[in-house]
């Protein structure tokens, strides 16, 4: 009762927000929710989860270079926030993103072939699968719905809309509609930096952390190339996305093998740009 008022007073505040900042504008909002999100932040249950994710990151890191990596979380976490609400701006324009490597990812999707997508909660991770679906490639994105009852029908028509219009709920349900989608020839996308319980304990930053084995599993089995994607935010509030080397699921003895090559992968976009990765999860929990 008490968890589900929560929900709905949130929802009410998020759709004023959005109201207000539809008004005002995408350069006014991201200036205002960032530093919204770098007042507020730091009074979240999730300060201690953050701590000590970074401390597993890096144990010789300094309290000010945590500080700076946590304050600049907060600050892109704002201005993705409210982005949500502009997701139709982003869809109608090219200038806010350099997109690098997507040439490889033609020449491995032609003949309708498809490939998995994988990239991490890095900038606004849901310009990766709007771009792919920009680039005219056949897409069904996998996506976890928000504990938000109230907030989550309209988050959903926000995917569905501009991002992609295949969305898949995580799930047993969601993994055999994902075989379903790549027996018809659609390239699947999906986060696999946060923590679940039906995964295996894989290394992430040498310690034993549960990871998804859905993407190496799939590659696997239906021989699809693996695409890590990394998204940054540039200084200017631009994007830059780049589809980075294929990785070939022949190379690897066992779904086991290659999700510790992916989260090898991931620590790499980590360690490039720590100050955009969402540390909020509990992710070695």
């Amino acid at each position: 009762m008490i968890k589900g008022l929560n929900y709905f007073l949130q929802t009410i505040l998020i759709y004023l927000f959005f109201f207000i900042c539809r008004i005002i504008g995408i350069k006014a909002s991201r200036k205002i929710f960032s530093f919204i999100f770098c007042f507020v932040g730091p009074f979240f249950k999730s300060k201690n989860i953050i701590k000590n994710n970074i401390k597993t990151f890096s144990k010789n890191i300094s309290d000010s270079q945590r500080n700076i990596i946590i304050n600049e979380m907060w600050k892109n976490y704002g201005m993705t926030f409210i982005e949500y609400i502009f997701l139709d701006y982003f869809r109608k324009n090219k200038n806010h993103v350099e997109i690098i490597g997507l040439d490889n990812v033609y020449n491995e999707t032609k003949n309708h072939k498809p490939v998995i997508f994988v990239s991490g909660h890095f900038a606004n991770f849901e310009l990766m699968s709007m771009e792919i679906t920009k680039s005219n490639i056949n897409l069904a994105t996998i996506y976890r719905p928000l504990n938000n009852f109230f907030l989550n029908p309209f988050m959903e028509y926000l995917r569905k809309k501009y991002i992609c219009k295949n969305q898949i709920k995580k799930g047993i349900n969601g993994v055999r509609e994902t075989i379903e989608f790549i027996k018809k020839k659609y390239s699947i996308a999906l986060m696999i930096d946060q923590r679940v319980s039906e995964g295996e304990k894989v290394n992430f930053f040498n310690k034993p952390a549960f990871t998804s084995t859905l993407p190496a599993h799939l590659a696997i089995k239906y021989n699809l190339k693996i695409v890590p994607v990394f998204i940054e935010r540039l200084k200017n509030n631009n994007f830059k996305i780049e589809f980075q080397k294929v990785i070939n699921p022949i190379y690897f003895k066992n779904k086991l093998e290659l999700t510790e090559k992916l989260n090898k992968t991931l620590e790499k976009m980590i360690i490039q740009n720590p100050n955009q990765w969402i540390w909020t999860h509990n992710r070695w929990k």
